[in-house]
């Protein structure tokens, strides 16, 4: 639900309803959706710090001067607001690393690890709400199965192909290795998030010459 309309006030003349139809959309649109991506950018902090659960609707709400019921009026619940904070994440990663596409799906999983290390907060959010999510009652539950499984049976064929032009291992399984790929990045970034330290980067890139490059 969008913000009221301003100039709106109740006892306004019906000889001014034709103007306010006009100038309303100009004013109050764009101020309702920079106030609704407000509540996302608060919402990612809150969900990365305290998980789906813990992160209250009270506290967003407070970070960014609206009361829950105010909160309300842009999200109809903490689902659909932690649904549309997951949908940004993903298409900054999808912006800056690119969809795989055959024969790149090792460059763009090294962007992906590259963006996830300047990317605390996001990174940050997708760890604990992931481990959140194994609890079959998570709302996230299914989400995250649903990504991890088709992640694994869209790089599939991609490591398979590649396999076929000599540019991946050919002693390796495709579709046990596309597992693999997405568990050695959740991981190497768990470790991160624990010692800020420890090179995503230079982890990935280790994995990708002794598992994944063809040997000499």
């Amino acid at each position: 639900m969008t913000a009221q309309p301003a100039g709106s006030e109740a006892g306004a003349s019906e000889s001014d309803a034709p103007a306010r139809a006009v100038r309303a959309p100009r004013g109050s649109y764009p101020k309702g959706q920079a106030r609704r991506q407000q509540i996302v950018d608060e919402a990612l902090v809150v969900f990365a710090r305290s998980g789906f659960h813990s992160g209250s609707l009270r506290e967003i709400a407070k970070r960014v001067g609206l009361t829950p019921t105010g909160l309300m009026h842009h999200f109809a619940n903490k689902e659909e607001l932690f649904t549309e904070v997951l949908r940004q994440r993903d298409e900054k990663i999808r912006a800056a690393a690119g969809d795989p596409a055959e024969h790149t799906l090792i460059q763009q999983a090294t962007k992906v690890v590259a963006y996830n290390q300047e990317s605390r907060g996001l990174t940050s959010l997708y760890a604990t709400v992931s481990a959140e999510a194994t609890d079959e009652e998570h709302p996230a539950h299914e989400e995250f199965s649903r990504r991890y499984r088709e992640t694994a049976a869209g790089a599939t064929p991609l490591l398979r192909a590649a396999q076929e032009d000599g540019e991946v291992r050919s002693d390796i399984d495709p579709a046990l290795a596309a597992r693999l790929i997405s568990a050695v990045m959740d991981g190497i970034q768990q470790q991160w998030l624990l010692d800020d330290t420890v090179d995503m980067n230079a982890l990935f890139a280790e994995f990708v010459r002794g598992y994944l490059l063809p040997r000499d």
